[in-house]
């Protein structure tokens, strides 16, 4: 199968459809062919365009991130709170 060479515009559209399609599930793939893409562009005003939607997935992941850390720390405090985890000192 032969690849296509892709545009600098193809190659922005492309970003941009990552961007506006990602989800939580998808963000870390999604922003990993969002950066390919980048890198392979050959100038830095054709990066430039990209920026916008490089930074916003950035965003993105970096705040379904903490969402996840939050559930996990809630969970453990919950867990806690039932004697199923942590330490606690035996009298």
């Amino acid at each position: 199968m032969k690849l296509p060479m892709l545009s600098a515009d193809d190659k922005h559209a492309e970003i941009r459809r990552l961007y506006f399609s990602t989800t939580r599930h998808t963000i870390q793939e999604d922003l990993a062919k969002a950066l390919d893409l980048l890198k392979s562009m050959g100038s830095e005003a054709e990066r430039e365009r990209a920026t916008v939607y490089m930074e916003g997935m950035a965003q993105m992941r970096a705040e379904w991130g903490k969402g996840k850390v939050r559930r996990e720390k809630s969970e453990v405090r919950r867990e806690k709170s039932r004697g199923r985890g942590g330490t606690r000192r035996q009298r």
